[in-house]
């Protein structure tokens, strides 16, 4: 059963990795199949009805900004933007603009990675974890063309979350950039956000402070291996989603 109240969508970095093959102002703006990555995960959170949706904006803010209206409308969906002025400096600093949501939160909430191409049933998953926490991860990965972020197990559950990880383990996957995070646990993960969000911290990743939560054995698991998903972060990324076999609707 869908738990999730609120979802927020980090969406604050420039896309620097895909360079000139970047065919719109922003990652989230990319067309697919007709429907932009924004539209995408619009219409994946309506169709879960998760009534609310919080983007957090950076680099395009304006073009992002002025997509917003349609999709309200079209999916009758609450949507409203949180600014991170500070986008070139480390991603701890988006989830610190998000801190408003996550402090009023009373359900689940619902915490994305922008870049991120995927079916509906990969979210469906997640909202219907038996974990009050939860991750999403997938054993079939690659290292040869990316730095995935990993995600040892140990009899069933995440115990570390970090790039380059090594070391024994049941089983190892590849975080799907997706997180269910219970009322329960927002605490720690607000104190973490603001701790990390002052001085040297600053250029800190929100997977740091998400990686708190892992070690601290608070994160479930949902294996999705073999269901399709595509981060798109370079241009090969970005050929893979276009291909209509791979299409993921």
């Amino acid at each position: 059963m869908n738990s999730l109240q609120h979802a927020i969508l980090y969406a604050a970095g420039r896309g620097s990795r895909l360079g000139s093959a970047l065919p719109a102002p922003h990652k989230i703006l990319i067309e697919l199949g007709g429907r932009s990555l924004l539209e995408r995960h619009v219409s994946s959170l309506a169709a879960l009805s998760v009534p609310r949706l919080s983007i957090v904006t950076g680099h395009a803010r304006d073009a992002v900004v002025a997509a917003l209206p349609e999709l309200r409308r079209r999916y009758a969906i609450e949507i409203q933007e949180f600014f991170n002025p500070d986008f070139l400096e480390g991603s701890v600093l988006s989830m610190n603009a998000s801190l408003p949501v996550l402090r009023q939160a009373t359900g689940a909430v619902l915490l994305m990675d922008g870049d991120v191409l995927y079916g509906l049933e990969l979210l469906k998953r997640l909202a219907g974890s038996a974990h009050p926490t939860a991750l999403l991860v997938d054993r079939d990965y690659s290292t040869e063309d990316d730095d995935p972020v990993l995600v040892p197990m140990r009899r069933g559950r995440p115990f570390d979350f970090v790039k380059r990880w090594q070391g024994t383990a049941d089983a190892i996957g590849e975080s799907v950039g997706f997180f269910k995070v219970d009322p329960a646990d927002l605490p720690v993960l607000i104190r973490e956000t603001e701790r990390r969000s002052e001085g040297a911290g600053r250029n800190d990743s929100y997977d740091d402070v998400l990686r708190v939560l892992v070690q601290a054995g608070r994160f479930g698991a949902e294996d999705i291996t073999g269901m399709p998903w595509t981060e798109i972060d370079f241009p090969s990324d970005l050929d893979r989603a276009r291909r209509p076999c791979d299409e993921v609707v």
